[in-house]
């Protein structure tokens, strides 16, 4: 309804802004008739609280707001406990001084106050509620990793779709891969990762990540909290980086996507830019080249579709590698890496010997069939016996 402004070389201790701004921020709301102020900062709780009393409205600072739409975005119960363990923590500071007009210690037995009481009382529940919500995400990480565990296993590339929230991320990855991730044009529409398996042209399937959008000074328990699912990001090979082209702000967007990035240890993953939404500028759908040849920026829209064949392009290229199919002779002590084989997908015929042993027909890419070779201990087959399949 309204916005004010204002400039102070430090906050104030009392209000955050200045006695007088204050009061014009008072009086602007009154004559508007505003319900709440937001503040585009981080608190204390005595600020949030003096000022709350000085205007008569509900007072939200930075971290509060975005707790307040996290809260309502999430759904699975591994968000909803994040959401929860934040705004406890959050809330955890916020007690302090609660029940001033309470409190009544002075010391001695028989002369505690009720104030402080129920002060004890509060803080005891938030804390035992706290460390309840950490064991159970501490499970659903094990949970989590284990799954990631069984990923490294079968070694499939992956790749992470991240960026500023609300720069068309979940849409992405939906068309990409026929997923049905919750996508709106609405800020962190998106707050559990979704993983799903991707097939590319002329190039084996990876693993594609949906992550939770990124904003500017995000907040520590929120960090915190959603240190499990910002996981996905660092444990990819490959991080999309989407950039809503249509965004003014898009090159601060950008600093602040890579300063995330850094602070949760994937700063040094390699990256390909995607600038979305190229319809709503009449942009023409193109791939650009650094100095060594590598794609890293891809221009497209994932709204219309345009460009996107661009993308699955540049992905099969970095990701791809010779498809080699050729046929091998496990005896029966191979048993684990005929059962590895099958998890890989890559097992097109099987017969049985006369030793008990399997002559197995795999299409396999070739540094992952050299490394099994060299693991297992096989011998290189005759080349009659391969059949190359060169994509590029």
């Amino acid at each position: 309804m309204g916005v004010v402004t204002g400039s102070r070389a430090i906050p104030d201790p009392r209000y955050y802004v200045g006695s007088g701004k204050a009061d014009e921020l008072k009086a602007q709301a009154e004559e508007l008739g505003a319900e709440v102020i937001l503040v585009d900062h981080a608190l204390s709780p005595s600020q949030e609280r003096n000022l709350e009393k000085l205007t008569g409205r509900r007072v939200l600072d930075r971290s509060g707001l975005i707790l307040d739409i996290f809260a309502q975005r999430a759904r699975s119960h591994e968000g909803k406990l994040q959401v929860e363990l934040a705004q406890l923590k959050h809330l955890s500071t916020r007690l302090v001084r609660g029940w001033t007009h309470l409190e009544r210690q002075k010391g001695g037995i028989g002369l505690r106050g009720p104030g402080e009481t129920q002060l004890e009382t509060d803080r005891r529940l938030l804390s035992n509620r706290i460390r309840t919500l950490n064991r159970r995400l501490e499970k659903l990480a094990l949970q989590r990793d284990t799954g990631r565990q069984t990923r490294k296993e079968v070694p499939i590339p992956g790749a992470a779709i991240v960026g500023y929230t609300n720069a068309g991320k979940s849409t992405l990855f939906n068309v990409l891969t026929g997923a049905d991730s919750y996508a709106a044009d609405q800020l962190f529409a998106t707050l559990d990762p979704t993983v799903r398996r991707l097939k590319l042209p002329h190039c084996p399937e990876i693993v594609l990540a949906d992550t939770v959008g990124f904003v500017k000074d995000l907040p520590h328990e929120l960090v915190a909290a959603f240190r499990s699912t910002l996981l996905e990001a660092r444990e990819a090979h490959l991080h999309l980086h989407v950039i809503d082209l249509a965004d003014p702000e898009r090159a601060e967007r950008i600093t602040t996507v890579n300063e995330v990035l850094t602070g949760i240890g994937a700063g040094d993953i390699p990256q390909i830019e995607i600038y979305n939404k190229v319809d709503l500028l009449g942009e023409t759908p193109r791939i650009e080249r650094d100095e060594d040849g590598l794609i890293c920026r891809i221009w497209l829209s994932a709204a219309t579709g345009i460009g996107l064949d661009l993308l699955r392009d540049a992905l099969s290229e970095r990701f791809g590698s010779r498809l080699v199919r050729t046929t091998l002779d496990l005896s029966a002590r191979h048993g684990r890496a005929r059962a590895e084989l099958f998890r890989r997908g890559a097992v097109l015929g099987e017969t049985i010997d006369d030793a008990g042993g399997w002559r197995i027909e795999v299409e396999l890419a070739e540094r992952d069939l050299e490394e099994f070779r060299r693991r297992e201990g096989l011998p290189n087959l005759a080349a009659d016996h391969a059949e190359l399949q060169e994509f590029h």
